[in-house]
């Protein structure tokens, strides 16, 4: 490594640290329905979306309510968008004359977008029309984004509130997340990223003839204002097949800058935002420092791995599969901050790098993306860890637990190693299926770990709701176009649902004042506790797995074996 290497990592930390407390600070005025400066530009939007669909801002739901209502949102946004994609050949906007996408093709896509996954199986700009970019899978990454933050909201409240029978408005915690975060945060990001040669067009593709005379038709399209919100609302969704590998979507270091910055701005944000509601900073700082740590560990191996010498080839820092112009290192910090954010967008192929950093990229998903995670999803599912984490130091100690003055009882227990276990099921048991069905392993690239690898990262990405793929397994087939949906549609919903329903429990709960043996949950020794139990039991539960995949695959390259 240069300095110049570390430099650049030096810079998107302190970037980081650094928009987390007045980002936070603004979130959680505009949750709270407080004015801030945005409130004159987009305040009659608010106001509006409210009017048009006939609801009253005042009315708080009980958690069933606020499940129902998210529920039914989501099972209309998934029909929207696959019809969308199904009949797009008979919509406008269509230039290339693109064909209505398969059914399941179609399926998995509208799954993977409602879920906030953006998981693709196929090539954007050999699949959708600019039309099914827009209004079926940009609009999704709004209001999937959206929808996590709601969730996080309504949990929060749900621990922090004094007893109640409601944790809040699911259409003003939608409204509010999408028209004073989302939206002004995606226009600046996409017209920075237009000023920085984004394609932003509605143009047909332009056919040209290369220097050695070969024809090569350059796929054009909207595609800033939809990267802009891939990046901000943590969905990952590339507008073209190479996602920001290509400079179509990331054309200069600045644009890779901020767009690395993004994927986990609002996720770590959102840390402090919990603070302001705990009406303790420790508290949301404890978490931020826990994701921070992980996540930072995890570049740290990364980069080693990157930069020992590969037997193989004899040689450090390997250029293949990566971005020539931003190098290893860039490509090392996306790719750990990706797929601990659970956005899933690349600049680098997952497949070509080491096998330790690979696995350092699938460990990251396989922990439950709570390290930032994504936007808000990241968030409530530390929440479920945090009270887990509790519940184990009470048992330690002998002691009732308690978060937040609240007691922890087997029913809240209960539900959060539901929304813990039930990802980590589906990634195992889907894998061990596809890694002996012949209709599993007639997709695969390449044979031995680095298959296993391709099959148990697809499964982990899926459950993860992350995006990503190792690439070289072909996806596209009625099979895992399925299979996936499946695996995202448990991944999202069976742990909202918990979440959900453990605020509705605690909401109820009288807050208990703290006293002599009340265990303190900002402060250094609780943040090591949860380091340990989010690591332990991603660990006990997929190192099994990695040894057969990247662990073995590294130790059979030192041999001088690749696959």
């Amino acid at each position: 490594m240069k300095f110049a290497d570390v430099t650049q990592i030096a810079i998107y930390v302190v970037f980081l640290i650094g928009l987390t407390p007045p980002l936070g600070a603004f979130m959680y005025r505009v949750f709270e329905g407080e004015k801030t400066f945005l409130t004159p530009i987009f305040g009659f939007l608010e106001l509006l979306t409210y009017r048009a669909a006939g609801v009253d801002q005042r009315e708080e739901m009980g958690w069933k309510d606020y499940l129902k209502a998210l529920l039914w949102f989501n099972v209309f946004g998934f029909l929207a968008t696959f019809l969308l994609q199904v009949f797009q050949q008979s919509l406008p906007m269509n230039p290339q004359n693109l064909p209505g996408v398969s059914w399941h093709s179609a399926l998995n896509t509208a799954v993977s977008f409602v879920t906030n996954t953006n998981w693709q199986g196929y090539g954007g700009e050999t699949t959708m029309s600019y039309f099914t970019q827009m209004l079926a899978l940009a609009v999704q990454n709004f209001v999937s984004a959206a929808t996590g933050i709601a969730v996080f909201l309504a949990l929060a409240r749900g621990i922090l509130r004094k007893t109640s029978g409601s944790i809040g408005n699911f259409w003003v915690d939608l409204t509010r997340s999408t028209v004073y975060v989302l939206l002004p945060l995606s226009i600046v990001m996409a017209i920075v990223l237009v000023g920085q040669g984004v394609v932003q067009s509605f143009k047909p593709y332009v056919d040209i003839v290369t220097m050695e005379g070969a024809k090569q038709s350059i796929p054009l399209g909207p595609a800033a204002s939809q990267i802009a919100i891939k990046q901000i609302g943590t969905n990952g969704g590339g507008f073209f097949n190479a996602n920001s590998a290509t400079p179509m979507e990331n054309p200069t270091p600045l644009t890779n800058f901020l767009e690395m910055l993004a994927l986990i701005m609002i996720p770590a944000a959102l840390t402090y935002t919990y603070g302001r509601y705990a009406k303790s900073q420790r508290q949301g700082w404890t978490i931020f420092l826990v994701m921070f740590l992980v996540w930072f560990s995890g570049l740290l191996i990364s980069l080693y791995s990157e930069f020992m010498i590969n037997p193989v080839f004899q040689l450090s820092g390997l250029m293949e599969g990566k971005e020539t112009r931003i190098g290893v290192v860039n490509s090392l910090i996306w790719s750990t901050a990706t797929t601990v954010a659970s956005n899933g967008s690349v600049n680098a192929m997952h497949s070509s790098l080491s096998p330790i950093a690979g696995g350092v990229a699938m460990f990251n998903i396989m922990m439950g993306e709570v390290i930032f995670g994504g936007v808000g999803a990241g968030m409530y599912g530390i929440l479920l860890f945090v009270l887990l984490t509790v519940f184990l130091s009470g048992l330690m100690v002998g002691r009732s637990p308690e978060y937040m003055g609240k007691k922890i009882e087997a029913a809240e227990i209960q539900m959060a190693i539901l929304g813990i276990l039930a990802p980590c099921a589906v990634i195992l048991l889907a894998s061990a299926a596809s890694a002996v069905l012949p209709i599993g392993l007639a997709s695969l690239a390449n044979k031995g770990p680095h298959g296993l690898s391709e099959i148990l990262y697809a499964f982990t990405s899926a459950a993860g709701n992350n995006g990503s793929a190792f690439a070289g397994l072909n996806a596209n087939t009625v099979y895992y176009n399925v299979m996936l949906a499946i695996a995202m549609l448990v991944g999202r919903f069976v742990v909202i649902i918990p979440c959900l329903a453990i605020a509705g429990s605690l909401v109820k709960k009288k807050i208990s004042p703290p006293s002599a043996g009340t265990f303190a949950t900002d402060t250094p020794i609780f943040g090591a506790l949860l380091v340990g139990v989010i690591v332990i039991v991603g660990a006990l539960t997929f190192l099994p797995a990695l040894s057969l995949g990247p662990v073995v695959e590294h130790f059979l390259m030192i041999k001088g074996r690749t696959f």
